[in-house]
């Protein structure tokens, strides 16, 4: 084994992920897949995660899809027994299930605002907590959650996107701390600007695109497999000082002033 295999080697490894069915967490499940992990690929849509799964068998890797709804404590539980029925003890989790709302700050319904929280923040705090518990247990174990470049500073027309970030962003520091001696670490992938179908048809307008890459440094968007590097390095023993850090991967967006 070289040198680099030694450090950023994760193969045999049981990872879960949230939200994978999804353009960035479909990818992430994907890279764990070729990187030799065992991978249980869950999402709210199972069609999605059972094709994202596919996927990574069909490249010769192992995986399951799971139907996992992010705002119930009972799914995490059954994903989870589901992952470990299947895989054994589970020492990398990535939770990124979440949706967003382009509705303005005085016309969005409440009902609305508490969707997007539900799914991003309540979602990040059960995956953090039952995953956690998990972890805790073997006394070992990543947990990577997606923050976002809106964490701080907010991002305009992304109100309640932006508030559940900063929320992310600030419990993964929480529990970094408070986890700190346990051999459980926490941190975040901070993507910068990496649109989807999605995103491009109620968010980004040509003068919206326009300000985006004018304030990343790269003047281009991400690819996903352009954040695979800080998740592999996150899920590996190489990162095994790093606990309730933020990691960037935006293109120098979170560097620009003027």
């Amino acid at each position: 084994m070289s040198y680099v295999d030694d450090l950023f080697g994760i193969a045999g490894r049981a990872a879960i992920l949230t939200g994978a069915g999804g353009h960035l967490c479909g990818e992430m499940a994907r890279a764990l897949g070729r990187a030799g992990c065992k991978v249980a690929v869950t999402d709210l849509r199972v069609e999605k995660a059972e094709a994202v799964a596919a996927q990574i068998t069909d490249a010769g890797g192992a995986a399951i899809g799971i139907a996992l709804d992010a705002t119930s404590k009972a799914d995490f539980q059954a994903a989870l027994a589901q992952a470990v029925e299947a895989f054994g003890p589970v020492s990398i989790a990535v939770n990124g299930a979440g949706i967003n709302a382009p509705t303005p700050y005085l016309d969005i319904e409440l009902d609305d605002w508490k969707r997007v929280l539900d799914s991003q923040i309540n979602a990040t705090f059960l995956g953090c907590q039952v995953f956690g518990a998990h972890m805790l247990e073997q006394g070992k174990g990543s947990i990577i959650n997606i923050s976002s470049a809106s964490a701080g500073p907010p991002l305009s027309k992304a109100f309640a996107y932006s508030v559940a970030k900063a929320g992310i962003k600030n419990l993964t520091q929480n529990l970094g701390r408070e986890w700190g001696t346990t051999g459980v670490r926490v941190n975040a992938i901070r993507p910068g600007f990496f649109p989807t179908e999605w995103n491009r048809k109620n968010f980004i307008t040509p003068e919206r695109e326009a300000a985006i890459l004018g304030h990343t440094a790269m003047k281009r968007y991400g690819e996903p497999e352009e954040l695979t590097g800080a998740l592999i390095w996150l899920a590996s023993d190489a990162s095994g000082f790093v606990t309730g850090a933020e990691i960037a991967v935006d293109g120098g967006f979170s560097a620009m002033t003027i």
